[in-house]
């Protein structure tokens, strides 16, 4: 397979070029580059330019709002939320960034509550800028159904991923952003695309039968990850992001969609901690390095999300590659 290499800015200038050519505005179009060049940036391709076809075709068919202008609405003294108006989520995450570390700041504890948006974005960027503002983060938003519930072989979760930021005195934060099944499903689509087997764990074919290869699990149902534990969580996230919100379910994601192939629209919940309102404004960021610093005492551990940081290092100097068949597919979308 060949490959194509850029840098992160001609990434960004390609991403921000075809989204305008599809109907985005400007200010939606950045946002959304800006969020699939910093995946990049950070060697997940899962979630970089590998959903710019994605991004293009919801706005293209008029199901997402290429020129959204996000609101926000204070719901109760420590509840907030942003109001997507049908347009993507990193312009909403962007608006609602601020009135959240406010109301966090003056609560100690806060909620943001999205809806009315469509979110196939990376979730780690949204916690770790709250954690880089010295707060700790937890976030989670549902899709398609993707994941079977536990016992069952017919998909009804997403992959519903939940992210977590805890901030840290000396350096980036604590980062973490896994999805509640086996496998991320753009991970999946990705090994179908380049030929390669997934592991069994990873989901079941349309019968239920075990399976290595990604097409049959596509076809299929993902599966929860360590079995009915992973399948518990990504019901957790089913109600914090949809019922709780008033958003949908995963299956209302897709009778929503109604067969036209686009993205889901659907909902996320952030919770915003300041840990200085918490009872150990001095100590916490050291008990928290205490942790840090017994995990990695231990051969063969490393913190979660660490290698993003380093990935991020390299990138901004050497650029990135995208396979040629991906880079062609985008620019016939232009």
């Amino acid at each position: 397979m060949k490959n194509v290499h850029m840098s992160l800015e001609g990434g960004h200038t390609l991403a921000l070029e075809c989204l305008l050519a599809n109907g985005c505005d400007d200010l939606n179009a950045t946002a959304i580059a800006d969020r699939m060049i910093q995946a990049e940036g950070d060697l997940c391709h899962s979630h970089g330019l590998f959903r710019l076809p994605w991004y293009a075709s919801g706005v293209k068919s008029g199901r997402a709002n290429g020129k959204a202008r996000p609101k926000v609405e204070q719901l109760a003294p420590a509840v907030i939320r942003v109001d997507g108006d049908g347009g993507f989520a990193p312009l909403g995450q962007e608006v609602g960034h601020q009135p959240l570390v406010d109301c966090a700041r003056k609560n100690g504890i806060a909620a943001l509550a999205f809806v009315n948006m469509f979110h196939i974005a990376a979730m780690w960027p949204e916690v770790e800028k709250l954690a880089m503002d010295g707060l700790c983060a937890l976030a989670c938003t549902a899709s398609y159904p993707y994941v079977a519930p536990a016992g069952g072989i017919k998909a009804l979760y997403g992959t519903n991923p939940i992210g977590f930021a805890w901030p840290r005195p000396d350096g980036p934060p604590l980062v973490f952003d896994q999805a509640s099944s086996s496998m991320a499903r753009g991970e999946i689509q990705i090994a179908a695309r380049d030929g390669h087997d997934v592991p069994e764990t990873a989901g079941i074919g349309p019968d239920g039968e075990a399976t290595t290869d990604p097409n049959v699990v596509l076809a299929g149902a993902q599966l929860g990850f360590g079995g009915y534990k992973g399948a518990s969580l990504a019901m957790m996230v089913e109600l914090l992001a949809g019922p709780l919100i008033g958003e949908f379910l995963s299956v209302e994601a897709l009778e929503d969609d109604g067969g036209a192939g686009g993205p889901p629209k659907g909902g996320e919940l952030m919770l915003a901690l300041d840990p200085t309102r918490f009872g150990d404004a001095d100590g916490f960021l050291a008990r928290g390095e205490k942790l840090f610093t017994e995990i990695l005492a231990q051969d063969g551990t490393r913190l979660p999300g660490a290698r993003r940081f380093v990935h991020r290092e390299k990138t901004g100097a050497s650029g990135f590659e995208i396979p040629e068949s991906l880079h062609e597919t985008i620019l016939g979308l232009m």
